[in-house]
């Protein structure tokens, strides 16, 4: 039977391999990305734009329209990048300016709640990291990218059978 969905890998199996392999996709956030693009694009374009086409500007004034414009394309690229990504050992959580790596056993929970604006990871060192890949403005599909990361702390996280 083939994988309706499309998977990468592996060949027709029983549908585990391409579940797996669907719950081990990367997290990124969809509206943040498109709307850090676009800004960034217009804000280094703009700078160039005035740097050039502003006749009475002096070279100090377009030297720092062009500067600005690219602080504020390098700031929405840090915003592009954010992201998570998984595999069997943990996850490397990719945010503005940090990036950690973790294993699945120092994630205690997952939390997307409390009008948070992106999903929260509790560890077992009891420190909160922010995950800004999976954002409130997504609507629903932050609510499924939240309950799959769920899934996979589940899945990998240590096993308390008493």
């Amino acid at each position: 039977m083939a994988d309706p969905s499309g998977a990468r890998r592996g060949g027709p199996d029983d549908g585990r391999a391409s579940e797996r392999a669907r719950l081990h996709r990367p997290f990124a956030p969809r509206r943040a990305r498109v709307v850090a693009v676009a800004v960034g694009a217009a804000a280094l374009l703009g700078g160039l734009l005035l740097a050039v086409l502003v006749p009475e500007l002096g070279t100090f004034d377009r030297v720092g329209f062009v500067v600005v414009g690219a602080l504020v394309a390098g700031f929405m690229a840090l915003q592009a990048r954010v992201r998570v990504v998984v595999d069997e050992q943990g996850l490397q959580v990719q945010n503005l300016l940090l990036s950690r790596r973790l294993e699945w056993a120092e994630v205690v929970q997952v939390r997307f709640g409390g009008g948070q604006p992106w999903v929260q990871l509790d560890l077992s060192d009891g420190d909160v990291l922010p995950v800004m890949a999976v954002q409130r403005a997504d609507g629903a599909a932050a609510e499924a990218e939240a309950q799959r990361l769920a899934t996979l702390v589940a899945l990998h996280g240590p096993r308390d059978d008493g």
